[in-house]
């Protein structure tokens, strides 16, 4: 299963690396608009939030967005001693981060407190590949699987995509945490036994 992981990996992101750059800027606006259109987004007063690398959807319009509208924001930061995320709260994403592990812009321990878990209410996860119930391939470490599988009761699970990352199944191991939502530039799909959001 493994192997099978790693290839549908490599495929996916292959697809996502060729997007055009207009495409891709085209895609990243709707997909914000359709973020903060999510109710569990719109109401939102702390929100876990990654910042994307690559060519992920890029995060950064949503996370001036909702600093705009008052949320506070926690971002993650790879502990690879321990193989977990610690979250920290950040005020100013610019000068409270710097280039971490794998060259993912992460929290400075100097600069930022660690967040508590319980007053996050939503979470905005990155993800290799999701399918339209909402399983989701991720990189490799399982990082947020340890992370969520972990928290009780958990927030709103949330995941950004382009179509391109949407495939119709990913093998699924005993260890791995659905998303509640997914969306893209063009659709949003919600996992049938998620709570209601």
């Amino acid at each position: 299963m493994r192997d099978d992981k790693r290839a549908l990996r490599a495929q996916v992101q292959a697809q996502r690396d060729r997007l055009p750059a207009a495409v891709r800027a085209a895609a990243n606006a709707r997909i914000t608009e359709r973020l903060l259109d999510l109710p569990a987004i719109a109401r939102t007063r702390c929100a876990l939030v990654y910042l994307s690398f690559g060519s992920e959807f890029d995060t950064s319009a949503l996370l001036d967005e909702l600093r705009v509208r008052g949320a506070r924001l926690v971002l993650p930061r790879v502990d690879r001693s321990q193989r977990r995320l610690q979250l920290f709260d950040v005020n100013d994403v610019a000068g409270d981060t710097q280039a971490g592990t794998w060259g993912i812009r992460e929290p400075r321990p100097d600069r930022c407190v660690l967040a508590q878990p319980d007053e996050i209410d939503a979470v905005l996860a990155p993800g290799v590949a999701f399918t339209p119930t909402c399983v989701r391939l991720g990189y490799g470490g399982g990082f947020y699987d340890r992370l969520l599988a972990s928290w009780h009761p958990r927030p709103p699970l949330i995941a950004a995509a382009f179509e391109v990352q949407i495939l119709d199944s990913i093998p699924v191991e005993s260890h791995d945490v659905p998303m509640d939502v997914v969306v893209t530039e063009a659709r949003t799909f919600i996992r049938e036994s998620a709570p209601a959001r």
